[in-house]
């Protein structure tokens, strides 16, 4: 037996739908979702509004993917229902209404649509449609991390490093960091190599500090990039070099990192001019490797 979703049995339309779509041949998964959403099926419906939200295989328009999010919304489908609520959220496609917003998000979010938790807890950190309330955006955050929304992570690390909404706990931001940082997220990476440079949280460890910003700095984060620079200026984590530490203080300071271009005259008074043509060839070589 195939499994049923929120609307019910799975179409043959549907199916046909999502493979079309799969394969990017958008014409045809129109004609077949849109066959299955007039039948009143609702995750077909609601990609007839992605589809014209993302502008796939027809013109991009906001005000056609309204209605067909809206039918989906009301039989239900927390993926629609979270579409829905970031259109009044953006102003996109109707005029912009945050409590309309929160009140489809919340529909979803109830559901266990993490996006949709994720969206309310910042409907809740900012105040818009609802009132500004730090506790209920910690709720919706956590809510969406346990999830393993990588977002969600990071700030509900974020409101436990600054005790914004739950008592400052740096072992649970240390935590948080860290399943976010696992993931990818360069806020995160950098955020936790910090707690590593201090020793909140965590014991201290410097190598560890170093780990991390070359991580977030390998994606480009200039203040991670500075970060990174200041420790192979000073040997702290890693062996001194002031040419590994020139590149990244001009990586960082082309990124726009203010304190980097200090950082960088500082490295250069202690370098040859042989040393720094080196460590601007390196860093030219980064950007070749990272466009």
């Amino acid at each position: 037996m195939k499994p049923a979703t929120p609307a019910g049995a799975v179409t043959k339309d549907f199916e046909e739908g999502e493979r079309l779509i799969a394969s990017k041949d958008y014409a045809k998964a129109i004609k077949s979702f849109k066959k299955a959403a007039e039948q009143g099926h609702a995750l077909a419906q609601n990609y007839m509004g992605l589809i014209y939200a993302k502008g796939l295989g027809v013109t991009h328009d906001f005000q056609k993917a309204e209605p067909w999010f809206r039918k989906s919304a009301e039989q239900g489908e927390p993926l629609a229902e979270n579409n829905l609520g970031l259109m009044y959220a953006r102003g996109e496609g109707v005029a912009q209404d945050y409590k309309q917003a929160v009140f489809w998000l919340l529909k979803a979010a109830e559901q266990g649509n993490s996006e949709a938790q994720y969206n309310l807890a910042f409907m809740y950190a900012k105040g818009q449609g609802v009132t500004q309330d730090d506790e209920q955006a910690v709720h919706w955050f956590r809510k969406a991390a346990e999830q393993g929304d990588e977002v969600a992570q990071y700030n509900l690390a974020f409101m436990y490093e600054k005790g914004i909404g739950v008592k400052q706990d740096y072992q649970q931001a240390v935590f948080l960091y860290s399943m976010a940082a696992g993931q990818g997220s360069a806020d995160a990476q950098l955020n936790l190599g910090g707690l590593y440079d201090t020793g909140e949280g965590v014991e201290q460890d410097q190598k560890q500090a170093v780990t991390w910003w070359s991580k977030a700095a390998e994606k480009g984060h200039p203040v991670a990039q500075n970060n990174l620079g200041l420790m192979y200026a000073q040997g702290h984590g890693v062996a001194q070099d002031y040419i590994e530490a020139h590149k990244w203080f001009s990586l960082a300071s082309e990124a726009g990192d203010e304190s980097a271009k200090n950082g960088l005259k500082i490295a250069e008074s202690f370098m040859t001019a042989s040393q720094i043509a080196e460590a601007k060839e390196l860093a030219n070589d980064w950007k070749k490797s990272h466009p």
